[in-house]
């Protein structure tokens, strides 16, 4: 087993290369302090996503955030290259996406640090991580940003399938292996919807299945058509529509202060499925669909999957695909160490964070899905990266700063002692 190398330290560690890594980076460079950015660039959205697919967001609505704003928006780089962009109407598509990341990382993020983080402890003097090649880096302050990546749910009645017969959307980037099979794809929300329309087109025999009674898809915004004061009743939001939902997306400080049933009743209703407006067409009358009903029993015979639906109804099939969404579990983040998993640990949630994201430890944040439960809906969506990035990254050179501070006068304390001891020697 090889050792540690020689640790590097710096001001502030993050984990992750995602739209808030990447949008915390940003600001924190503007900001001149020293920091150090560890993990593969877009992870989830260049491996995991499928290829055609579609943001369910709008282009107003999928920017990451920068200290020059509009200059480094989703709209700057459509127009810088050409491709088409509408703040309401223009589906983006997830390969435009994954450029304007690119970009906006090369622009304010080069010292990205490619490196995944394979360890993650604590000794007096804050906090080690241990990359995957061994060496480890001291920081004073860590902020978590790795998004869903580690957080994919499978049904429990699925989980006991090998993985070629049962896996999750996750695990696909590409379906074209899986023409002339029968599938099932199981789930309501955009990423069941976007993975069946593939499959479709890849040319295999796919049948949607939903506990939902209904696949619901978003309406097409057409805010011009709607009247003032159709506006004035029922207002777009991010997320959404209505005064509502845009309480929810404008308001996460207010969001942060609900009592927590409210808090986790909002996020329900906020997080219902629902596919974009521009799959209705691609989808409906093309791929069969199964609602209102669930799988309550799975198992493989004969190489195929059978399975039996909670009305009674039996389907067999050579792959079931569960499009069944994400759920953080600090135990699915392997880096972490025990003492700090435990230490940030409440039961019944995920974590509890402190208005400014911190977590129970000091000097450790969270961003992204891992603050939803605190922060609300917007948190899970990219259009949160400019409130959340902007805040902590505040938080954090006040913190640098006072940390500077107390630093200096410790040294100015210990000058004066030796000259106090040089003078009475």
């Amino acid at each position: 087993m090889s050792q540690p190398q020689a640790r590097r330290n710096c001001e502030v560690a993050i984990i992750g290369a995602g739209p808030y890594g990447l949008s915390l980076a940003a600001h924190l460079a503007a900001s001149n302090v020293s920091f150090r950015i560890f993990g593969r660039p877009m992870e989830l959205w260049r491996h995991h996503m499928p290829e055609k697919m579609m943001l369910k967001s709008n282009g107003y609505a999928s920017n990451l955030s920068a200290p020059d704003g509009k200059a480094s928006s989703l709209k700057s780089f459509c127009r810088q290259t050409g491709r088409p962009y509408g703040d309401l109407n223009v589906p983006v598509p997830v390969q435009t996406f994954i450029d304007y990341a690119d970009w906006f990382r090369a622009r304010h993020v080069p010292q990205l640090d490619q490196r995944m983080v394979t360890g993650l402890d604590r000794d007096e003097q804050g906090y080690i991580l241990t990359l995957e090649d061994g060496e480890q880096c001291h920081a004073a302050q860590v902020v978590m940003a790795v998004g869903i990546t580690n957080f994919p749910h499978m049904p429990a009645a699925l989980k006991d399938l090998p993985g070629h017969l049962a896996s999750h959307s996750f695990d696909h980037r590409n379906v074209d292996h899986f023409a002339g099979k029968q599938t099932v794809v199981l789930g309501a929300g955009a990423s069941a919807v976007n993975l069946a329309y593939e499959l479709h087109e890849a040319g295999a025999d796919v049948t949607m299945l939903a506990r939902d009674p209904v696949i619901e898809y978003h309406d097409l915004p057409h805010p011009k058509a709607q009247s003032l004061w159709q506006r004035l009743v029922n207002p777009p939001a991010p997320f959404g529509q209505g005064w509502r939902s845009l309480l929810v997306a404008r308001l996460p400080q207010l969001f942060y202060h609900l009592p927590r049933h409210l808090r986790q009743r909002a996020i329900k209703s906020h997080m219902k499925p629902a596919a974009g407006w521009f799959m209705r067409g691609k989808i409906m009358g093309k791929v069969p669909e199964i609602v209102g009903q669930g799988i309550a029993n799975a198992w493989e015979e004969d190489g195929k999957v059978h399975l039996t639906l909670s009305g009674g109804r039996k389907l067999i099939c050579d792959h079931v695909f569960a499009s069944t969404g994400y759920r953080v579990d600090l135990n699915r983040l392997s880096f972490l160490a025990p003492s700090i998993r435990h230490a940030i640990t409440h039961p019944g949630c995920a974590l509890q964070l402190s208005s400014s994201f911190e977590t129970d430890l000091p000097g450790l944040y969270a961003l992204g899905a891992m603050a939803m439960e605190n922060f609300g809906p917007l948190l899970h969506f990219v259009c949160g990266t400019p409130f959340a990035t902007k805040r902590l990254a505040r938080v954090l050179k006040r913190r640098v700063l006072l940390a500077q501070i107390e630093e200096g006068l410790r040294g100015v304390t210990r000058a004066a002692a030796q000259k106090l001891q040089e003078a009475f020697a």
